[in-house]
């Protein structure tokens, strides 16, 4: 028989873990120092042993064989380190100038020229002697620096260097003339000036987009002439250069919010806020619009659980943060319409509309004055707002308003008749559910049983409660209704003799099937409440029915 594995005791044990925990530290250790020496001779066969010991010239073939495989990093190191070799070699800082300027760091070309410019100057004062060579090198890279300030919207210092090679450059003197024309429009708050200038001097000059401070300059003036979406945009290109420019971030985060594309503004002033938490301009601009949409949403919420009353106060709490932030409040303005509208308070609500309409018309808002103004009985001003909103309708909506006027026109047709909705006090859109809340509430009023004193009027009022009722219960029967066609009189009168005969020669069961059937169909149609308020009628109630037909 095999015998199982043998049992060390605790004092066996502890020896042999110690000696397998070493082991393997010293294979570790060894692998590393492995690891460590094949890295070190592969690095140093690449590039020629330790680059401390290398020359300046053969840093700057490293930083030439970089470029060609467009490792641009590696390259401006080696740049580098060429001079900390030869630091007062214009030569390496010209090179440094020209990876920069490939690489779009442009601020630091201007930089790398302006260095390589002092040192050859320098070169020449301590060399009296010096050759034309180095003279006509200087001048050219004047020249480079000159043409790179205009480009970067540095005009005044771009004519400043022209004039120390005793030169006139067209470009950097007009650039320079547009550009103080831009600064002073800005200082005297002429934003249209400056924005015109601003813009002739990034177009047509300032071509490398490192600008951040005009495009700063020019975004503030395209918001304060209400340019929301020009101000977007130029701090835009900010940001992709500067990308920790808070006045950016909390200008960009404020034309979102005078969009009115509050999660945008939101997420630009949290940016700012990330950068520095205690930046006042995006600490203002997000509180304001957490105020404004906080009591937005809770007046949303109260609308939707028809607390209408409560949904007007926080909308105006909302609003009246800035009552000119228009883009919020024209909007907001048509919420608190509508909740005037459903509490039926109608001249409340064609004054908050017209606010709406007088500051600027709208398809929506003429749209909604007049469903307003139709709720409120008054057809003609209801037709003439659904007119207007049909002139002003761009192409995709002119079929939409073009129905809503044939409605108003057929609502001021059948105002003058027998009104089916004024019957039943209910808007023309109203629901099937609020038009058989209303039907059980006047049917109640106006049963003959429940006014005695005035019978015959009672009688009239309670067939035209059910024959409106009848009517706009009816899908089909609505719909024809609201185009303007006659219900029963059109079919009644196209009938020929034979359908009359037909019709008269119905016997009084066929009479009586039609009616009991119809009295199910609305019975079935109601639900629990309709039944216990119409059984709640009292025995009395029904007693006098009796007598009277007695």
């Amino acid at each position: 028989m095999m015998s199982g594995p043998q049992l060390l005791s605790p004092q066996q044990q502890v020896p042999r873990s110690l000696w397998s925990l070493l082991c393997m530290t010293t294979l570790l250790l060894s692998s590393i120092q492995l690891t460590i020496a094949t890295s070190t001779t592969s690095s140093d066969d690449n590039n020629g042993g330790n680059k401390k010991d290398l020359s300046a010239g053969k840093l700057r073939q490293l930083a030439e064989n970089a470029l060609m495989e467009r490792k641009f990093t590696d390259a401006e190191s080696y740049y580098r380190q060429a001079i900390s070799v030869e630091p007062t070699n214009s030569a390496n800082h010209y090179k440094l100038y020209n990876l920069h300027k490939r690489m779009r760091r442009h601020g630091d070309a201007l930089g790398d020229i302006t260095t390589a410019c002092e040192l050859l100057e320098k070169s020449e004062d301590n060399d009296g002697n010096s050759s034309g060579k180095n003279k006509n090198k200087t001048m050219e890279y004047k020249r480079i620096k000159a043409k790179l300030q205009v480009n970067l919207g540095r005009c005044e210092d771009a004519v400043s260097e022209y004039k120390s090679l005793n030169e006139v450059n067209e470009d950097a003197t007009n650039c320079a003339h547009v550009t103080n024309a831009a600064l002073s429009a800005y200082q005297q708050s002429d934003w249209s000036s400056a924005i015109q200038h601003f813009g002739n001097v990034l177009t047509n000059y300032a071509t490398l987009g490192d600008t951040p401070d005009l495009l700063y300059m020019k975004s503030q003036a395209e918001y304060n002439v209400g340019d929301y979406y020009g101000t977007i945009s130029d701090t835009g290109k900010i940001l992709k250069s500067c990308p920790q420019h808070l006045e950016a971030y909390q200008l960009r985060g404020e034309a979102y919010f005078r969009l009115n594309e509050m999660d945008m503004a939101q997420k630009h002033f949290r940016e700012g806020l990330k950068l520095d938490p205690e930046h006042g301009g995006c600490k203002e601009g997000h509180r304001l619009l957490k105020k404004v949409t906080k009591n937005d949403k809770r007046g949303d919420a109260a609308f939707e659980k028809g607390e209408y009353k409560e949904a007007i106060g926080l909308w105006w709490g909302a609003m009246n943060v800035d009552i000119e932030h228009l883009a919020f409040v024209r909007p907001t303005l048509l919420k608190v319409v509508r909740a005037h509208l459903a509490l039926k308070e109608y001249a409340k609500a064609e004054e908050e509309c017209m606010k709406h309409v007088n500051n600027q018309d709208s398809v929506e808002g003429l749209h909604l004055l007049g469903e307003v103004q139709s709720s409120a009985e008054k057809y003609q001003e209801s037709l003439r707002s659904y007119q207007r909103a049909l002139e002003i309708a761009p192409d995709d909506q002119k079929q939409h308003c073009k129905r809503k006027v044939e409605e108003a026109q057929v609502a001021l047709k059948q105002s003058k008749e027998k009104n089916y909705y004024k019957i039943l006090s209910v808007p023309r859109n109203a629901k099937l559910k609020e038009i058989k809340k209303s039907y059980r509430e006047l049917a109640l009023q106006w049963h003959p049983d429940k006014n005695t004193d005035n019978k015959e009027k009672a009688e009239q009022m309670f067939q035209d409660i059910s024959e409106a009722y009848e009517v706009l219960s009816d899908k089909e029967l609505r719909e024809k209704y609201d185009r303007g066609e006659p219900v029963y009189e059109e079919e009644y009168d196209s009938m020929d003799s034979e359908d009359e005969e037909e019709f008269d020669s119905m016997d009084s069961e066929d009479e009586e099937d039609v009616h009991v059937e119809y009295d199910e169909e609305e019975y079935d149609s109601m639900d629990s409440e309709d039944e216990e308020e119409f059984d709640s009628m009292d025995s009395e109630d029904e007693e006098d029915v009796f007598m009277e037909e007695e």
